[in-house]
């Protein structure tokens, strides 16, 4: 992903989660995806899917047992 992608992604899901805490972070040697952290906690990947000519964002977040409690 490039830097302005990255970017766009970051504002929106500030915007959406309504958490300025959120970081959208480029990951090292991939170019396919992107990296999402509160703060320095890891949450999950957003993938880049380009298919027929569209464009979306897939968001996978793995959440533990152990976090529920």
């Amino acid at each position: 992903m490039n830097p302005q992608e990255i970017k766009k992604l970051d504002a929106y899901l500030k915007k959406v989660f309504n958490n300025p805490s959120l970081e959208v972070r480029a990951r090292p040697k991939k170019d396919d995806s992107c990296e999402v952290y509160k703060e320095d906690e890891f949450l999950g990947v957003i993938y880049r899917d380009e298919d027929e000519g569209e464009l979306s964002y897939n968001f996978s977040m793995a959440i533990l047992d152990i976090d529920l409690d």
